[in-house]
């Protein structure tokens, strides 16, 4: 504010001292066409004076100003620049950063589902023989049930083959058998058909 105050008085001065330079200029004018090698004196001393003065008043109070926000505004400049090559620095070493962890995430996923497929045909495996295991306790139980339908199948054919044959021998011997020799004829018939009939398993 008060650097343009003083430029605004520089300039209103230098412009007051060409209007009373002016009427003296045209007054010489009129009288002779001056030449630009004539040599008039009184001309060029104002001439100087007046190129002295502008420039000192433009060197004080203009080109100070003038400068110093030219200076400032190419440090402003610069520092924009280093900041925005900064900033693109930054920004390219997170983009770096995000890719590798994208990476990074990408083979973990695939290491997870790797890991769960593994999981899963070991789960199948396991499945697999604890099936297999209950299936032969299955059969093996069915079997030994079987075998024991088939031994008391036999039992009781043999018991129903000897009282069928103790009838049949009471039949035939014409008399009534006591109990006791019912058992034994019974015990009898069973030890022959045991001995000559199929092994039981």
């Amino acid at each position: 504010m008060r650097a343009n105050g003083m430029i605004k008085r520089a300039l209103f001065l230098l412009a007051a001292l060409a209007l009373t330079a002016l009427p003296a200029l045209a007054a010489e004018g009129a009288e002779a066409q001056p030449s630009l090698l004539a040599g008039d004196i009184g001309n060029v001393f104002w001439t100087v004076l007046i190129f002295v003065l502008v420039l000192v008043v433009l060197g004080k109070f203009a080109w100070g100003p003038i400068l110093s926000t030219l200076q400032t505004r190419e440090s402003f400049i610069h520092e924009a620049l280093a900041k925005a090559k900064h900033d693109r620095d930054e920004a390219e070493a997170r983009l770096k950063q995000y890719e590798e962890r994208l990476a990074g995430a990408r083979g973990e996923a695939t290491a997870i589902v790797e890991e769960g497929r593994r999981d899963a045909e070991v789960v199948k495996r396991k499945i697999e023989a604890a099936a297999k295991v209950e299936a032969d306790k299955m059969i093996d139980r069915a079997r030994r049930e079987i075998q024991i339908a088939t031994v008391t199948a036999t039992r009781e054919l043999y018991d129903l083959s000897a009282r069928l044959a103790t009838d049949m021998a009471a039949r035939v011997i014409g008399r009534e058998l006591s109990a006791k020799d019912h058992e034994r004829l019974i015990a009898e018939a069973i030890d022959g058909i045991s001995g000559s009939g199929p092994q039981a398993h």
